[in-house]
């Protein structure tokens, strides 16, 4: 009798881990810009991660693609 409480207790304790280490895969969202380009500008993928909160990839006229914070300004001396 002890070893079937055994048995159904190794597969609860099987079905515990298989369901705590099951899951989804999280990826970080993707990086799209914050409105449309001017006609004949190509959109351009950031090349490194945001600098902080607030900051937004944004077309700059005379610099291109870059990060642009509302209070800030662009990010890396952009005026």
């Amino acid at each position: 009798m002890k070893s079937k409480w055994m048995n159904v207790g190794g597969l609860l304790a099987a079905a515990a881990v298989t369901v705590a280490l099951s899951g989804c895969i999280v990826t970080p969202p993707s990086v799209r810009p914050a409105y449309a380009a001017p006609p004949g500008v190509v959109y351009v993928e950031p090349t490194y991660v945001s600098p902080g909160p607030g900051y937004v990839w944004a077309y700059h006229a005379h610099y291109g693609w870059g990060w642009h914070h509302p209070q800030y300004g662009w990010h890396r001396g952009w005026r």
